[in-house]
């Protein structure tokens, strides 16, 4: 898709962008009562900002993640990866197939989060972890701030993946896919409110933001 396609798309995206942020926002109003799993998020948030403000940045452990996503993306859509890079200023994947998506996975997609997810949802079915709950919820918090304040700092500085999608594109689809995750993962995680539910918030706001906008116009 030109570039000049993406911007229209982009444009075209920001009623959703306003709709999935005011659904995210009644998924987490909805799910205040789950007082255990947000106390302890909340913990694992804490411990990872003051690692983060007060020791050296882990920048090697976010490269791996980052091109370890572009490279999960890339099999998700039938590519191969033929060569990757890692070191501590930076990495580079070289695949047979790209997109948007596979480019600009690793701003979205919090790959260390969900490998928390993935394992103790595995550990639960066959060993019970249940009792280890608060232990999960520790490490998510932790591994999703990671995600978040790492991808922040990065984003600092000019990244090519961006810059080859568009800039407004870019925003975009970095910050739906974020919502995405929280609209998809904040039902499994808090079990108050369904994930067609969230979906069909988002459908709702969504719509709402439009009307407004072509009202305005």
């Amino acid at each position: 898709m030109p570039k000049w396609a993406k911007l229209i798309t982009a444009v075209l995206l920001l009623p959703v962008c306003w709709g999935a942020s005011r659904s995210v926002w009644r998924l987490i109003r909805a799910s205040g009562q789950a007082d255990t799993i947000w106390v302890t998020l909340g913990a694992g948030v804490a411990c990872w900002l003051v690692i983060y403000l007060l020791l050296p940045k882990p920048r090697r452990l976010y490269i791996l993640g980052h091109e370890l996503t572009h490279a999960l993306w890339t099999w998700l859509f039938g590519g191969r990866v033929k060569r990757w890079r890692i070191s501590g200023r930076g990495g580079h994947v070289l695949t047979n197939r790209s997109n948007f998506l596979v480019v600009l996975a690793p701003y979205f997609f919090p790959v260390y989060a969900l490998g928390v997810g993935a394992v103790f949802t595995v550990g639960n079915l066959i060993w019970g972890w249940r009792t280890y709950s608060p232990v999960f919820h520790l490490l998510l918090g932790a591994a999703y701030a990671f995600h978040i304040t790492l991808t922040w700092e990065i984003l600092q500085t000019r990244q090519t993946d961006i810059a080859s999608q568009g800039y407004l594109f870019s925003a975009v689809a970095v910050w739906l896919g974020n919502l995405a995750v929280l609209l998809l993962g904040l039902p499994w995680l808090t079990g108050k409110v369904g994930v067609l539910t969230a979906l069909a918030w988002c459908w709702e706001e969504s719509g709402r933001a439009l009307a407004h906008a072509t009202q305005l116009f």
